[in-house]
């Protein structure tokens, strides 16, 4: 076969008749793959936090532990949820189909196999896992990147954190789908990432900046965005990183938008970022009271800085919602990745 990788492709068959593992073990193993086998539900559970199967071919009926109970514990698994599960049946029921689609399942194949649809669906799967991996691992790096940028400064404590919170408690709020709700939880973590490429002398400077270094600490939006754009799954929290500086009558950075010019999003963000300094300690200033921090963050709107319609949803929040603890969103940032 024409290998997907160096590595050479696993795949685990999971079938309590013998006879019909055996078929599936020879049909693949002319193929190049590594192939496993397990005989019912808990041995295939055992198996693949074992051995990490780039596939499994999964029985639907099993005796015990069914397929779709399987698949269920293992897309619900950190560690095994990007592991594509093919279910295999004898059984052409559209109401198995639907209830594998809701166990998670990626994909069907009906006994008697077929070689050249086992093996092309095979093969797109494993290829289309590793990609997955890729982009899970691409993510985690910039997550990592994003806690060190944060800790070159201890004065920020836990701002990130307290963002990735708030976005989560201030979205839903809001009403945003859990994809935008997603995005402001990422973006509590990545709206900094930028500052990576900012010197210490100048991120860390404990006055004001000069016009020389001003200019250059505006520039952590741009590299963070470059630093992202990359990945798709980062297409919403780009705009976030990007301008969530800006200002509603067009004083801000970088590109000056005005109005609803800047993203939505980066307004919701922008407003939660701004409250939580104000209510943090710094060196340079005491926390400030929530009804303070909202009378600043007022004033700022008066001005002309702020969007005055989601000002009055923030205040809002804050005086209901935001006022009771909110929950770490630590787990559901890890989960939607």
């Amino acid at each position: 076969m024409n290998h997907l990788d160096s590595d050479r492709p696993r795949v685990l068959v999971v079938d309590d008749h013998p006879s019909s593992r055996m078929t599936a073990v020879a049909l693949l193993s002319v193929e190049g793959y590594e192939v496993l086998e397990a005989d019912s539900g808990p041995a295939a559970l055992e198996s693949v936090n074992t051995c990490n199967p780039d596939l499994i071919l999964l029985d639907v009926m099993m005796p015990g532990m069914d397929g779709f109970e399987v698949c269920r514990r293992l897309k619900q698994d950190e560690q095994t949820r990007l592991t594509p599960i093919v279910f295999v049946t004898a059984l052409d029921d559209r109401r198995a189909r639907l209830k594998g689609i809701e166990a998670g399942g990626d994909d069907f194949l009906t006994k008697p196999f077929d070689q050249l649809e086992l093996s092309a669906r095979v093969k797109s799967l494993i290829r289309q896992k590793r990609l997955n991996e890729d982009l899970d691992h691409a993510e985690k790096v910039l997550f990592s990147i994003a806690r060190t940028v944060e800790s070159r400064d201890p004065n920020t404590g836990d701002h990130c954190e307290r963002l990735v919170d708030r976005g989560k408690a201030f979205g839903e709020f809001l009403g945003l789908t859990r994809t935008e709700i997603r995005d402001l939880m990422w973006g509590g973590y990545l709206h900094d990432i930028g500052k990576v490429g900012i010197p210490d002398a100048i991120l860390l400077k404990p006055g004001k900046f000069t016009p020389e270094e001003w200019e250059i600490m505006q520039q952590h939006v741009l590299i963070g965005e470059k630093i992202c754009q990359p990945l798709r799954t980062m297409r919403g929290v780009v705009p976030i990183i990007r301008h969530h500086h800006e200002r509603w009558d067009g004083s801000g950075y970088p590109d000056g938008l005005v109005g609803e010019q800047i993203p939505r999003l980066a307004q919701i963000f922008q407003v939660i970022d701004i409250y939580d300094a104000l209510t943090s300690e710094r060196p340079y200033k005491r926390a400030f009271t929530p009804e303070e921090a909202l009378e600043i963050i007022e004033q700022e709107m008066q001005k002309g800085w702020r969007n005055p319609e989601l000002i009055a949803q923030f205040q809002e929040f804050i005086r209901t919602i935001a006022a009771q603890p909110v929950p770490s969103s630590r787990e559901e940032v890890a989960a939607s990745r």
